[in-house]
């Protein structure tokens, strides 16, 4: 069974930061692309950051310059740091595999609320 498990959220003040980490396991984290997600309350889900198997990352346009996805394949394991946070920044943050053995996969979700 696939188990994707976030850590690391909190209460932070605005211009502070955070490292999240997605722990996996039931995949070929080798060969498996992954994303970082977040929803705020009443709003949609938007795509944060993606990041190939290889390590290569991209980001949406908001987030770029403060956040930085990486994988650490000794440990199967997705960070994302997160720097300069601001009130827009507080959500709900899941873990996400695309697309593995026919579905999409989310962890539980980690709170970050980023104090004004």
């Amino acid at each position: 069974q696939v188990h994707l498990v976030e850590s690391g959220g909190g209460l932070v003040q605005s211009g502070g930061a955070l490292r999240l980490s997605c722990a996996t396991s039931g995949i070929n984290f080798k060969i498996t692309p992954m994303a970082w997600y977040r929803q705020a309350p009443n709003k949609e889900r938007e795509l944060v950051a993606t990041v190939t198997p290889g390590g290569s990352a991209n980001y949406t346009d908001s987030v770029q310059g403060r956040f930085t996805v990486s994988r650490d394949w000794a440990r199967a394991a997705m960070y994302l740091q997160m720097s300069s946070l601001t009130p827009e920044d507080t959500a709900l943050y899941y873990c996400n595999v695309p697309w593995y053995r026919g579905r999409t996969y989310w962890g539980q979700g980690t709170q970050v609320t980023v104090s004004s």
